[in-house]
């Protein structure tokens, strides 16, 4: 049985993760999306339970993927999941060099394999860093994500974090 691994962040899924997900379903026996809590990157806007949620409403259709989260060595992982290979999304030229760096790291531990798969050009600007950035000022993102994420970052940012700032500056209203 074969098994792709696909780690990430996912703060928040969206379609370019998706995309990757679905793509890799049709090469894979098994597919498992891996939620990793990136020490290197800043607060998560979503808990790892949360986004194993977001990443399961949002891969229901797909019936050969499983969803663990973690906070260890992926290749560890890879190890305990009998992955076949690791699988990870490419949306520019800019991402190659830093993936590239890691699957040859991640060769050299374990043996593992990473194969790159390109997004779509229609996903290939989509990064959750510019998502969690549009959705804190009230931006529309339900475009670009799966409608659990949607969901959950109306509820999370309702009129949006500068709003709020605004609110909270503006002076008492004098009768």
């Amino acid at each position: 049985m074969t098994v792709g691994l696909i780690p990430g962040s996912f703060d928040p899924f969206h379609n370019g993760h998706l995309e990757v997900v679905e793509r890799a379903s049709h090469i894979f026996d098994e597919i498992v999306v891996a939620a990793i809590r990136n020490p290197q990157k800043s607060e998560a806007m979503f808990d790892l339970d949360e986004r194993r949620e977001m990443i399961a409403d949002s891969c229901a259709h797909i019936n050969n993927v499983r969803i663990v989260s973690i906070s260890t060595l992926l290749v560890n992982v890879a190890r305990d999941v009998n992955a076949t290979a690791i699988v990870k999304g490419l949306r520019a030229v800019s991402d190659f060099e830093s993936e590239l760096q890691m699957a040859q790291m991640n060769r050299s531990l374990s043996g593992v394999e990473t194969l790159f798969i390109p997004t779509s050009s229609n996903h290939s600007f989509i990064a959750s860093r510019l998502l969690r950035e549009v959705a804190r000022y009230g931006g529309d993102v339900s475009q670009f994500v799966p409608s659990a994420v949607a969901t959950r970052l109306k509820a999370l940012f309702p009129g949006g974090e500068h709003d709020l700032v605004l609110r909270l500056r503006r002076p008492p209203r004098v009768r």
